[in-house]
């Protein structure tokens, strides 16, 4: 017998009871091709952040001139937090608009303005051309990729954990910051390169522009993969109810109807973004402009501790359908309150061998949250509002905790002296994140709330 050639809901044997949906049956080509397309999103978005985070210093020569280099990377910094400001913006637009119009057509508007806004960048004249207008432009590019990412996450790992069969939602999900460790590695490792490659006259005048001109093609590769996907199962499932007149679900219904839910996912993005952020947004920086390390080389440090990360993630990812999302998520937590401390003081005592050790204990905690939270943060709510409300919460902590990492710890360090600022700012979001995961209900192997549930196809790998 042979499998069905699309995601739909299997004509199976009627539950007796009639109280059981019948399950969704997957195709194991579909969930894949899905899977790609997702996570090709999420690889773009973070290219930029990579390319943004590792070329910050020449940034802020090229955009905020100024004889402080301190004020110069607090400037680059505030340019890339004010996207993450706009982030719930952008989520209270693309959320809503994703549970009403479907994932796949908001997933491709979001990849549209991500391009769109990252070549901008390539493309603004620098300070010394045009004066204040060339940092204003930077801000703008910036507000366009922050409201577009508003969407983007939620809607990638909404759009994976709703094809994913129950059993296999953690390992696939895995894959969507595979993605991210992937663009991160491409961008990081592309400035790298240039670093090396270039002089530092030539990197400032045009160099810096090119890892940012190549987001126009990539942004067309991730459109067309996108544009050839088909809705989840779960949103035609909820489409069908709507043309038997079910009513619209407000905004406000999304927030106050879905609280708790909502609190729990603040709590769990919170430990997630900070700690996410820290290590590879902010750690770059820490490594050349406070303890003043060999640039080159601690870029290469980071860029060895995200392909580590990126052999684990799928790895991790089984473990959750295993043993369950809660203990791996609860791990990180615990790793990162016990150890953060000592994998900071590995990393100031400044050889080689010691910030390698510090940074990968650090990567391998992170990868608790980041193989666990693309298959836990959409089941904490039904389909109905799954978009909407995930997309509310994630970017409400995102923009408040994660995107603002650098600039904090960056000002905080500034204020008190204190090296170890990244330590302690680890730890408290650590406590939060415990806990949450204390709070919230294990997901592993089940239905998504409001769906069906989903197995796998016969040719399931």
């Amino acid at each position: 017998m042979s499998t069905a050639s699309v995601v739909a809901p299997a004509s199976l044997a009627k539950s007796r009871t009639a109280k059981t949906p019948d399950p969704t049956v997957t195709d194991p080509a579909l969930v894949r091709r899905a899977v790609k397309a997702a996570a090709l999103g999420n690889a773009m978005e973070w290219f930029d952040f990579g390319v943004y985070s590792y070329i910050a210093v020449t940034l802020g020569k090229v955009f905020f001139p100024s004889g402080n280099p301190t004020a110069q990377l607090l400037s680059t910094f505030g340019a890339f937090a004010a996207a993450f400001l706009v982030r719930p913006l952008g989520g209270m637009v693309f959320g809503p608009l994703g549970d009403r119009v479907g994932r796949q057509k908001v997933l491709a508007i979001t990849m549209i303005m991500m391009a769109a806004g990252t070549f901008a960048i390539g493309l603004i004249p620098s300070y010394a051309t045009i004066g204040v207008g060339a940092p204003i432009l930077l801000l703008l590019a910036r507000l366009v990729q922050g409201f577009s990412t508003g969407g983007e996450y939620a809607g990638a790992s909404t759009f994976i954990a709703e094809y994913a069969p129950d059993k296999r939602r953690g390992f696939l999900g895995s894959w969507l910051e595979f993605g991210t460790l992937a663009g991160y590695i491409g961008g990081a490792g592309l400035v790298t390169l240039m670093t090396a490659l270039l002089s530092a006259d030539d990197l400032t005048s045009w160099g810096w522009r090119i890892p940012f001109l190549i987001a126009g093609p990539m942004g067309i590769i991730g459109l067309y993969l996108r544009m050839r996907l088909e809705e989840t199962p779960a949103f035609a499932a909820e489409a069908e109810k709507a043309e038997n007149n079910r009513p619209k679900t407000p905004l406000r219904e999304m927030v106050t109807g879905q609280w708790r839910a909502l609190l729990l996912c603040v709590g769990l993005v919170l430990v997630f973004n900070v700690t996410d952020y820290m290590l590879l947004s902010y750690m770059p920086s820490y490594l050349t402009g406070q303890l003043h390390y060999d640039e080159t080389h601690g870029l290469l440090v980071v860029l060895g501790v995200m392909a580590v990360m990126m052999i684990a993630q799928p790895f991790v990812g089984a473990l959750t359908d295993r043993v369950g999302r809660r203990p791996v998520i609860a791990t990180g937590c615990a790793g990162f309150l016990l150890l953060s401390v000592p994998a900071l003081l590995l990393i100031r005592e400044g050889s080689l061998l010691a910030v390698a050790l510090g940074m990968g204990a650090l990567g391998l905690l992170l990868v608790c949250f980041t193989a666990s939270m693309p298959a836990a943060l959409p089941a904490l709510f039904p389909t109905k509002v799954r978009y909407g409300s995930l997309s509310i919460g994630f970017n409400v902590s995102v923009s408040l905790f994660g995107g603002t990492t650098p600039l904090v710890v960056t000002a905080l360090i500034g204020a008190t002296g204190n090296m170890m600022m990244p330590a302690y700012y680890m730890m408290a979001a650590a406590v939060i994140g415990g806990f949450a995961v204390w709070r919230m209900a294990e997901s592993a192997g089940r239905p998504l709330p409001g769906s069906a549930p989903s197995v796998a196809g016969r040719h399931a790998e």
